[in-house]
């Protein structure tokens, strides 16, 4: 009940934000509406999709460590309290300045299955946390093993690039879906000035069809960071390290994450049908283990 009104809570603030914005660059600079009686005015509307589509992705994202210490409860570790977290911070420490980063924030949270995630607005104020079941599942090696491979997705930018690419494709289904919209409107429904119930329908119905589409592509772009963090796990734990841990997590059933964190998890789940695949942030265990055995390391 918590995640679900955090989740309303701040998508609700997130649009108020961004409506302000709006009529702010609409003052500003003087951009009318984007709609008009003669149609749709396309320098309008394009600042207007950029300033939705770019904008709530950037707020994510400033975002996203607060949300994220909220939503798992994770407990920062800012004075050791034992001998296991003062090998995690240890441990990162020496990880991050081998990938040539700051030391990023450690925490721990609660969860019975073993799973991780690294996120933060920049490379060098990240927070890398890891969940109860993966300490008392997996060996130490292994363990080392995914905390590496979330400094890599920190020493990588995956946060930001995914961002970034989120926010460009949100721009485009946004854009695209009134400029659908409004030919629909004009060429089905005859409305030769202003714009109908046609206009707005069509381009609801295409803002969603757009989105499946582009939550696909940015998806694709997911599942190779993985495999880059993979990468980049093996190069600063072991690549044998990164394989064992990898095939820990095929024995157990992957800690659940906030929706929001979902794509910065260790976890990758098992296989499933190929179309579902084209929606999966990770790709499947066996795939990432098989790419480590047969990948050269430099």
């Amino acid at each position: 009940m918590k995640r679900v009104v955090l989740f309303l809570a701040t998508n609700i603030a997130i649009l108020l934000v961004l409506s302000i914005a709006w009529a702010v660059l609409s003052t500003a600079f003087g951009f009318g509406p984007y709609l008009d009686e003669q149609g749709i005015n396309y320098g309008s509307l394009l600042v207007f999709s950029a300033v939705f589509g770019f904008g709530g992705a950037l707020i994510s994202l400033a975002m996203s460590k607060s949300i994220a210490k909220w939503t798992t409860r994770a407990q920062v570790i800012t004075q050791p309290r034992n001998g296991t977290e003062a090998w995690l911070l240890s441990t990162v420490q020496r990880q991050a300045q081998q990938a040539g980063i700051r030391m990023p924030e450690v925490a721990i949270y609660q969860a019975p299955e073993p799973n991780a995630f690294a996120t933060g607005a920049r490379r060098n104020a990240a927070l890398v946390a890891v969940s109860t079941g993966l300490l008392q599942n997996m060996r130490q090696n292994e363990v080392e093993a995914v905390l590496a491979h979330e400094v890599s997705h920190v020493a990588n930018g995956d946060m930001v690039t995914l961002t970034l690419i989120q926010g460009v494709v949100n721009t485009f289904v946004i854009f695209i879906s009134r400029v659908i919209g409004m030919i629909v409107d004009r060429v089905v429904f005859r409305n030769e000035r202003g714009h109908g119930p046609g206009f707005w329908i069509t381009a609801i119905v295409a803002q969603v069809l757009l989105g499946i589409l582009a939550s696909i592509i940015v998806m694709w772009f997911s599942r190779q960071r993985e495999y880059r963090a993979d990468a980049g796990g093996a190069h600063l734990a072991g690549r044998e390290n990164m394989i064992a841990a990898l095939e820990r997590l095929k024995g157990n059933s992957p800690g659940q994450l906030p929706d929001a964190l979902q794509a910065f998890g260790i976890s990758g789940g098992g296989r499933r049908a190929q179309f579902a695949r084209l929606f999966s942030s990770h790709p499947p265990l066996d795939d990432r283990i098989r790419a480590l055995r047969e990948q050269r390391l430099g």
